[in-house]
């Protein structure tokens, strides 16, 4: 039998298929083919049709199926990854009442600040682990200010998974992860915070029914069946942001492990046994996949806005589209690391957590015309990268998360040896690269929700260990002092 894992991103949407028996992929797809649209109406904006991500939900399922071969008659659970604090408002009719307010959105950033400041520091972190900063809470007042007409019209509020698992069963409920990376779960009382929502005035009826992480959510609706050819009533029996699944994927489950990727952002993502936090909250921590009021299970998050967006710049912008990223990892690797005295700071996405929710837009510095080239620019913006990823992993070896080895999924970025043996050289530690993504991790996850897989041992037989980056002594001091430079060079913005 086969389980279908979803992943809705902000640059496409995929769909694998897992064969439950061998626990290997048997097929992927992805939509669209090029990047989805981002809208951005004004600065420090960002929004996204959810219409758009069931459409290419639509396309993605139904190719992979062709693909493989696969009937969907043999898929028995649904699992669902959701690119993380975005918001989708509904009414009464489950219509959708605005575009939603995605992850790198900022607009909200000022209203966070001052909820922090009026609730109380101390008590927000002791409660929610976090400021309430830009999350979706944050987004939700700013449309209660800015748009009182949609506000009074909405019946529920969503997270991105929540959406497409409405979609698929007609049920709208939500996770306690999935509240607590909004800003609405307090950690302390193990329910939703009253503080966050009577501080903001939200109706409580707003909230929807949760339901556990891994367990059966719902089940697939006939005419959605017919639409995806599915077979009508096969649960949905996990969703998970795609940080926390990213880090399931991996098998990342325990007390000191820790899980990275490189899509369009970039995120670090250590799981802790302890109620830790960031005192200035530039990494944030949230309930963990199998975190429970018994069993203290946090991911404690350190994310990069400017990560794959900024190598997507220079592919259209300084490569003009003429070369692949192969291509341009290639370039990149004909560059002596340092990259020549070039530095690009990589925060031209939006606000960033790690440096305190400011938005100082992306840099070029040091820029050479008579020695300087098209492979240094590639080179320093995926050094620049893997710095900001050093600059937060700081901050979280100070509130107790050392990376002594650090996992990842052999995609997007990570598969750019400059990426990757620049990590490895900076942190100090090895790399396991794996073959798998956040759509196979949701397929995992669903198989354990369903009980198909008795454990998370099950679960995991066909993760393959597809390669292990070793840290280079030589490299290692070379690139110590880029990385110098580089904060050196930082520190003038902020």
């Amino acid at each position: 039998m086969y389980l279908l894992g979803i992943d809705i991103g902000s640059s496409s949407v995929k769909a694998s298929i897992l064969n439950g028996e061998t626990g290997v992929i048997a097929g992927s797809s992805f939509y669209p083919k090029n990047e989805m649209t981002i809208v951005a109406k004004q600065s420090g904006w960002a929004e996204q049709q959810p219409e758009l991500w069931w459409e290419n939900l639509r396309l993605a399922i139904l190719e992979v199926l062709s693909l493989s071969g696969i009937s969907g008659t043999e898929i028995v659970a649904v699992g669902i990854s959701y690119q993380m604090h975005g918001l989708v408002v509904v009414d009464k009719h489950q219509n959708v009442l605005r575009p939603s307010i995605i992850w790198c959105d900022s607009r909200a950033t000022e209203i966070g600040s001052k909820a922090f400041g009026e609730i109380g520091n101390e008590l927000c972190l002791d409660s929610l682990l976090n400021s309430p900063g830009n999350f979706t809470a944050s987004k939700l007042k700013w449309v209660m200010e800015n748009e009182p007409a949609v506000y009074e019209k909405i019946d529920k509020i969503m997270l991105p998974g929540d959406y497409i698992a409405m979609r698929l069963t007609g049920e709208i409920r939500t996770t306690a992860s999935g509240l607590s990376e909004g800003m609405f779960w307090d950690f302390r009382k193990n329910a939703v915070s009253e503080l966050v929502m009577e501080y903001y005035g939200f109706r409580s009826e707003m909230i929807p029914e949760l339901v556990d992480t891994f367990g059966i959510q719902g089940y697939v609706s006939a005419g959605i069946a017919a639409e995806l050819g599915l077979k009508p009533g096969i649960p949905v029996s996990y969703r998970a942001g795609d940080q926390p699944n990213n880090a399931l994927s991996l098998n990342v489950l325990n007390p000191g492990e820790i899980a990275a990727t490189a899509g369009t952002s970039g995120v670090v993502y250590g799981v802790s046994g302890e109620v830790k936090y960031d005192p200035q909250s530039r990494v944030n921590t949230f309930a963990h996949v199998n975190h429970s009021a018994v069993s203290d299970r946090l991911g404690v998050l350190l994310c990069i806005n400017g990560t794959g967006i900024l190598n997507s710049w220079m592919n259209k912008y300084v490569g003009n589209k003429d070369y692949s990223y192969e291509q341009m990892n290639e370039l990149a690797g004909r560059v002596p690391s340092g990259s020549e005295g070039l530095s690009i700071l990589p925060f031209g996405n939006g606000a960033e957590r790690v440096l305190g929710n400011r938005n100082i837009g992306a840099q070029i510095c040091g820029l050479d015309f008579n020695r300087h080239s098209q492979g240094h620019l590639f080179r320093a913006a995926q050094e620049g990268i893997v710095f900001s990823f050093k600059y937060g992993m700081d901050i979280l070896k100070g509130i107790g998360i050392d990376a002594k080895v650090i996992r990842a999924g052999k995609s997007n970025m990570f598969l750019s040896p400059v990426f990757r043996e620049t990590l490895a050289n900076i942190a100090g530690v090895s790399i396991e690269l794996y073959n798998t993504d956040g759509a196979a991790g949701a397929a995992r996850g669903a198989g354990v929700g369903s009980g198909y897989f008795p454990s998370f041992a099950e679960a995991f037989s066909g993760l393959k260990k597809l390669e292990v980056v070793e840290p280079d002594p030589k490299e290692k001091e070379r690139i110590s002092q880029a990385y110098q430079v580089w904060e050196e060079r930082l520190n003038k913005f902020i």
